[in-house]
């Protein structure tokens, strides 16, 4: 069954790339239904854009009487200050034929980053984010050897009881990050007592063709 769920997916993902056509990140974030990007009307979005091409300051008040400055924008990159607390990154992924793929990442900061990533065709149709990358587990930050079942690794898997991670994409190439951040949610002293037991680098991954590996 999972099989043929993926042959279908890959049918029609590729069907898909093969009727759209390549635009910038911009009309994309311009144009994207408001359902998406809360708060940021389509009328401000542009005047952010607007703003960050004419060399200002690109800040604007959002409908909750906050904040929303756009910090960086390429032809297939943006990076999004959304609100105080959480920001939005949007990249072109290619796929064939000049055809591309919408990843987005939300990240929301309370007080410690945590992120969604969604992925949606240039019609802003969702796809299935399984399909487009294998989404990094708390086991994975584990340093080697440190899998075993003593009593304090066992403390330490009590500790970080939470998975927080924050994903991030990169407006020079397509390499998505994965960093742990639970243990920043721990107190010094704990944090001092996991940090040994984990990787000191984020997990990275590659856009291949379709998805990321």
């Amino acid at each position: 069954m999972y099989n043929m769920k993926r042959l279908i997916f890959s049918l029609l993902f590729t069907f898909w790339a093969f009727c759209s056509t390549a635009r910038n990140v911009e009309e994309f974030f311009t144009g994207m239904p408001a359902d998406i990007i809360v708060q940021l009307e389509e009328a401000w979005r542009k005047d952010l854009v607007d703003l960050y091409k004419s060399g200002r300051t690109a800040t604007l008040e959002n409908t909750m009487q906050g904040k929303s400055t756009l910090l960086k924008l390429t032809d297939n990159y943006l990076l999004l200050q959304y609100t105080e607390r959480s920001t939005v990154e949007m990249k072109l992924l290619p796929l064939v034929n000049n055809t591309h793929v919408i990843c987005m990442i939300t990240t929301v900061y309370a007080p410690v980053a945590d992120s969604r990533v969604d992925f949606y065709t240039t019609e802003w149709n969702p796809l299935p984010a399984g399909e487009l990358y294998t989404p990094v587990t708390a086991e994975w930050f584990l340093a080697d050897g440190a899998g075993d079942s003593s009593v304090e690794m066992s403390g330490i898997k009590a500790m970080l009881d939470i998975f927080l991670v924050k994903y991030s994409l990169e407006a020079d190439s397509n390499t998505l990050t994965a960093e742990y951040t639970t243990p920043l949610y721990l107190d010094g002293e704990s944090r001092a007592k996991a940090l040994p037991f984990l990787k000191d680098a984020p997990r990275r991954y590659e856009w291949k063709s379709s998805r990321f590996e």
